[in-house]
């Protein structure tokens, strides 16, 4: 039975690495180890030293890769600051900006109310 593996729940990570894999049976070592088949790392773009959570779901070990952001660097994934990206992104790409040639051009125009 095939099984679609999908990446981080972010989507357009997701797009990049759906595939799908056959299930497999793997054997835990000594100290818990376990060896993540290769078509499994490969079809989750992972690679040495990359993170996974591990939880337990309906009796099931679940293993879920992870993105570590450094504690300095929070703030800018924190959805008040991400919806401030989008919507400047979004006024990049309708051409909702102005250029000017000079500080004293881009203070005028923010007094002005422009």
């Amino acid at each position: 039975m095939k099984t679609p593996v999908k990446s981080i729940s972010d989507e357009t990570f997701k797009s990049q690495h759906e595939v799908e894999v056959e299930s497999a049976v793997i054997n835990i070592k000594k100290k818990g180890q376990i060896t993540l088949p290769v078509a499994f790392r490969t079809a989750l773009g992972l690679e040495e030293d990359d993170q996974l959570e591990v939880s337990l779901e309906d009796g099931r070990v679940v293993l879920t890769p992870v993105i570590t952001i450094a504690k300095d660097q929070a703030w800018f994934w924190k959805k008040e600051w991400q919806e401030g990206e989008r919507e400047a992104q979004h006024d990049i790409d309708t051409g909702n900006v102005k250029s000017f040639t000079d500080v004293e051009d881009a203070i005028a125009s923010l007094r002005n109310g422009e």
